[in-house]
């Protein structure tokens, strides 16, 4: 092995070493990846332990990871999905990247009296917020599909498609002359135009016919190499022209959004963008110019936290003119108040246009850095202020029996099922249930609920449940067992009561219990589910009648032993699994022979 493979090697090891490392530690400390990585390029880097040098060719390469990204968005690019958050996007996602732009710009002009240039080259890149850390946030919180995660995502979306408007605007204000013998801006946009017109044409009669002829050959790893391809010539093709490389990966992504194998390419291409935008983070962390940070600590903190502050404020406002609650706004303005990776990009074009120094573009990328660090702890500290008061019960009516015949208790999505259904045959219903906003949301649809506690035998009681003839538990969760159903049914001898359960583990719990039925809540849809697939298949409806009844037979022939054993694994044999099909295959084959 020669020393420049031995180099490599040398330098590789520790910096995927440190990046594992302080990785893990800030996932755990629920920091995030990005810090992680930040913090460990610029620990390896030249500046501190000088493990690994060449941070700007690492950069280069790195910024494949961006290109990959930006491939990934246009992928989520569908028609349908566009035209229906159009307004968050292009009207939301607008006005906050222009109004947050222009403000921080000023902001930057008055703190450090540059040049108006080198303010927007500044200003500009600040106003847009990190998808790398954002996104990962809300999916762990569970909130991507709530009205809060679309607004921000539609935000992040926009901020990601204006990056070239940008580069561009950089590349208008440039002061190095090979620049400024480069093409005019309006001959800039005819390129920009007629590559994006080129790109769409390829991509319909080029890459759809190839990634068809792929799929039908059925090799993976096909589809893997033809996704990298796709990237790496697109963006290629795009710095050729001498436009944005993501530009050109944005496209190809957009080009095959509706298309039958984007799925398989998302997944193909994700740990490639994983592992280069890694790069690219650990990259930037090593072009940290600590010693000019050092230099000026206030200016860095003090530039942050107004940085933070301004887009807080100012995404909050337009939340809020955008028809977002109070509280919700404010989340959406703490969540977004970060500066983002691609400041960084933008940073090197403003520093290769010669309108801001190395120096400055340290300072600003600390800013970026610290701001992105605040991120995790201002969600936290600010929790309370940003969660909605939980509703309250003040004014809504207590359970009280109006002569109904039945009583169901929760009214989620199983119990509207059953309320509706009974009252479609004119049996009068008591619904009761403790969820504050579903009772206001029913009552807006003409639909009367209680506001009560269904698991306490007074409140049943008032409910009407001595003279119905039905209670049902339709409520969620694992609650009820045999000790409540026989106090249930020693109150109510004349009503017949069934009960909804979680799973198998819930019936084992009811053994013995005096109910007229128990359902588990998913086994219905489980069966019509199976029933569909077969018949999509080709299986003969006779033969799926028989599987439905040969499976219920098993099922409730195991659940009866489970009952009288109260153990899970009884009947165990009973299952059909891989293993019971083979062995009656083979009996089978043997009758037969």
């Amino acid at each position: 092995m020669d020393h420049a493979e031995t180099s490599l090697l040398g330098e590789y090891v520790p910096l995927l070493g440190f990046a594992l490392l302080f990785v893990l530690v800030f996932r755990r400390l629920g920091l995030g990846a990005t810090l992680g990585y930040l913090v460990a390029g610029a620990i390896v880097g030249p500046q501190v332990l000088g493990l690994v040098g060449d941070a700007e060719g690492k950069l280069g390469i790195a910024e494949l990871g961006i290109a990959f990204l930006l491939f990934l968005v246009g992928l989520e690019l569908s028609p349908g999905r566009l035209w229906r958050m159009r307004r968050d996007i292009f009207g939301l996602g607008l006005l906050q990247v222009t109004i947050c732009g222009l403000i921080v710009a000023a902001m930057v002009w008055f703190a450090t009296g540059s040049s108006i240039g080198a303010a927007l080259a500044l200003g500009l890149p600040l106003a847009l917020s990190s998808t790398a850390q954002v996104l990962p946030l809300l999916q762990s919180a569970g909130r991507l599909r709530t009205p809060l995660g679309e607004r921000a995502f539609a935000i992040l979306l926009f901020q990601d498609l204006s990056i070239v408007p940008l580069i561009t605007i950089i590349a208008a204000l440039s002061r190095n002359p090979a620049d400024q013998h480069g093409a005019p801006g309006w001959m800039l946009g005819l390129f920009t135009v007629a590559a994006i017109v080129g790109l769409v044409l390829a991509g319909r009669y080029l890459l759809r016919p190839l990634f068809r002829l792929i799929g039908n050959l059925g090799e993976r790893e096909m589809f893997i190499f033809a996704g990298l391809f796709t990237v790496i010539a697109v963006a290629a093709i795009m710095q050729r022209l001498g436009l944005s490389p993501a530009l050109g990966a944005f496209i190809a992504g957009v080009m095959l959004a509706d298309s039958p194998y984007r799925h398989e390419l998302e997944a193909d291409v994700e740990p490639f963008r994983s592992i280069l935008l890694g790069l690219f983070f650990l990259a930037v962390g090593m072009t940290l110019n600590l010693h000019a940070i050092a230099e000026r600590p206030f200016f860095v903190i003090g530039m942050a936290l107004a940085l933070i502050a301004a887009k807080a404020a100012i995404i909050m406002g337009l939340g809020m003119l955008f028809g977002m609650p109070r509280r919700q706004a404010f989340a959406l303005g703490v969540l977004l108040s970060q500066g983002g990776e691609f400041g960084f990009v933008l940073f090197a074009q403003a520093q290769s246009a010669m309108l801001i120094e190395g120096q400055a573009a340290s300072i600003f990328g600390a800013i970026v850095t610290l701001s992105m660090a605040t991120t995790p702890f201002l969600m936290m500290a600010t929790k309370r202020l940003r969660t909605e008061p939980e509703p309250s019960a003040a004014g809504l009516d207590l359970p009280r029996h109006e002569g109904s015949n039945a009583v169901v208790v929760g009214y989620g999505r199983f119990g509207q099922t059953v309320a509706q259904m009974l009252l479609s045959q004119d049996i009068p219903v008591t619904i009761i249930d403790t969820d504050v906003e579903m009772i206001q949301t029913a009552n807006d649809f003409g639909m009367k609920v209680y506001y009560g506690d269904g698991l306490r035998i007074d409140m049943l009681r008032q409910a009407g449940a001595a003279e119905a003839e039905l209670v049902m538990f339709c409520n969620d969760g694992d609650k009820i067992d045999t000790e409540f159903l026989e106090a249930v049914h020693y109150a109510f001898p004349k009503s017949t009561v069934f009960v909804r359960a979680y799973d198998r583990r819930s019936v084992i719990k009811m053994k013995g219990a005096p109910v007229g039925g128990v359902v588990r809540e998913v086994l219905e849809s489980a069966v019509m589910m199976a029933r569909q697939a077969m018949q999509a298949v080709g299986v003969d409806q006779r033969e799926i009648d028989k599987t439905e009844a040969e499976y219920r037979k098993r099922d409730n022939a195991r659940l009866d032993v489970q009952r009288e054993t109260g153990d899970l694994r009884a009947g165990i044999d009973g299952m059909i699994t891989h293993a019971s099909r083979a062995a009656a295959i083979e009996v089978d084959l043997e009758s037969s022979g």
